[in-house]
């Protein structure tokens, strides 16, 4: 399972939310510098997400994310504001390895085809969900402040053969609350999908990782089983509860 250390952008700095909560943000000062020491560490990915893009849809700092990843040697998976082709052309042609559609492949599903079609490997879907009292995993756009109307499950369904290469799953109601990750959720999908998925939202120490390492999966219908690909951390890592090195053998199991 890869490790995704999260260096989320707003305004400028790397900060944290909680729950998706943009008046619950905590600074953590320079993301360039913050990126450099995940990847001197060891970190195989990164996930960078431009905030301030996801909430209103303008590049708002796209310079600051082709910077980050001009100056780090492994690749960057990122999202946040990536709406259209145009927009996943420039991130791709400046650097980044991997693009994150978000509230786009809600609103305009076959960007979400052409795009993966056009760049083989390099096209996610972030499906961030709330769940309600009835049970119900809604879908959250526009940077987690409007629910899409949409089920979790019916759009995991929709992107079946749709050529995306992960699925990045975001529990918001534990995002940056340290409080462990949706294990019984994540496992719904990855039954549910051939897409490889990645695990964002709760992780707080090595040993949620290694829950996520271990998840094994039985795919319905005699299909063997399945896991995670890889996980999303930020706030546990900036916080110091774990290092990179500590959060890499914990990710280990699943390899």
């Amino acid at each position: 399972m890869d490790l995704f250390p999260a260096v989320d952008l707003r305004g400028g700095r790397a900060v944290r939310l909680v729950q998706g909560d943009f008046d619950r943000e905590t600074a953590y000062g320079d993301p360039v510098a913050l990126a450099r020491s995940f990847a001197a560490a060891g970190a195989p990915w990164l996930h960078v997400v431009d905030l301030d893009a996801a909430r209103t849809g303008e590049p708002v700092q796209r310079d600051l994310v082709l910077a980050i990843a001009a100056a780090v040697p492994v690749p960057v998976q990122t999202g946040g504001g990536v709406r259209t082709d145009a927009d996943v052309d420039a991130l791709l042609a400046g650097g980044v390895a991997r693009v994150v559609l978000g509230t786009a492949a809600l609103d305009d599903p076959d960007l979400v085809r052409r795009a993966a079609a056009r760049h083989p490997g390099r096209v996610a879907v972030g499906l961030d969900h709330r769940r309600g009292p009835s049970g119900r995993s809604e879908v959250a756009v526009r940077g987690w402040e409007e629910g899409s109307g949409r089920d979790l499950d019916d759009v995991v369904a929709g992107l079946t053969g749709s050529g995306v290469a992960a699925l990045v799953v975001t529990a918001i109601d534990r995002d940056g609350t340290l409080e462990g990750p949706d294990l019984a959720g994540l496992a719904a999908v990855v039954a549910a999908t051939d897409v490889p998925v990645v695990a964002s939202g709760g992780v707080g120490s090595p040993a949620d990782l290694a829950e996520l390492a271990a998840l094994v999966v039985e795919v319905p219908g005699g299909g063997g089983t399945r896991t995670l690909a890889g996980a999303i951390t930020g706030r546990a890592l900036v916080d110091g509860r774990m290092t990179v090195e500590e959060a890499l053998a914990a990710c280990a199991p699943s390899v």
